[in-house]
């Protein structure tokens, strides 16, 4: 089975699926099986969740790692791992519905609390808060908007799109943040607030970040990311 076709049959048929088969499928697919269970429309078990956080830290923490360049995420995402699992598990999130005709925005929203990030804990993007509102209401998931929200989610924008039942195509501009940068705050999924604290003085110590005296969202960009010589095997979604 193709990658693509693996994601269609956990997103369409992912419920019949046992947790034991989901496990595997989370390590063929190289993804969190908290992410894997989301696509399949299983609940999510507390200790695969973030525990309550200061949304404002969490804010502050995923706008400062976007000053880091390659080499100091990879050392910022070492750092983070290695901070002792603290937190308190939340509740267990609930399957979403299955009267859902089209899945892919409670797939979205899953993918996004997996990690923390609501709406405002999202670091910029180049969406706006209403687009990405209407991307989580079921307005639009076209494949600018989905490529722009892969890199915080630490996903490929191909995955996404088979999710989301979008083609691919050539785009006009590169993504803002890569799924580097995702990686790491899905590192930090395990870390209560006081550890995002260290997280973000971590990161701003590596990044020597200029602090610019108002909340400006900034990205350094992706030049560096050896996903850019990659683009050309992406799998398609036909």
């Amino acid at each position: 089975m193709t990658r693509v076709e693996l994601l269609r049959e956990l997103r369409d048929n992912g419920r019949r699926l046992t947790t034991s088969r989901l496990e595997k499928c989370a390590g063929e697919l190289d993804l969190p099986l908290a992410d894997v269970l989301v696509v399949a429309g299983h609940a999510v078990p507390g200790h695969l969740l973030p525990p309550n956080r200061d949304l404002n830290v969490l804010r502050a923490f995923a706008y400062r790692v976007t000053y880091c360049s390659h080499t100091q995420l990879a050392e910022l995402q070492r750092f983070v791992s290695a901070l002792p699992n603290k937190g308190a598990p939340p509740e267990p999130r609930p399957a979403r519905s299955q009267a859902d005709h089209d899945p892919f925005p409670a797939v979205l929203q899953g993918l996004m609390g997996n990690r923390g990030l609501g709406l405002r804990e999202l670091p910029f993007v180049g969406l706006s808060l209403s687009t990405i509102r209407g991307m989580l209401g079921g307005a639009w998931h076209r494949l600018p908007q989905l490529q722009a929200v892969s890199g915080p989610l630490g996903w490929r924008t191909a995955d996404l799109a088979v999710l989301a039942g979008e083609p691919m195509h050539p785009l006009d501009h590169g993504p803002i943040l890569c799924r580097h940068y995702g990686a790491v705050y899905l590192a930090a999924v395990h870390c209560i607030t006081a550890q995002v604290v260290r997280a973000a003085r971590k990161a701003d110590q590596l990044s020597a970040r200029k602090d610019h005296g108002a909340w400006q969202p900034v990205s350094h960009g992706i030049d560096e990311c050896p996903d850019a010589r990659e683009t050309s095997k992406e799998p398609s979604t036909g």
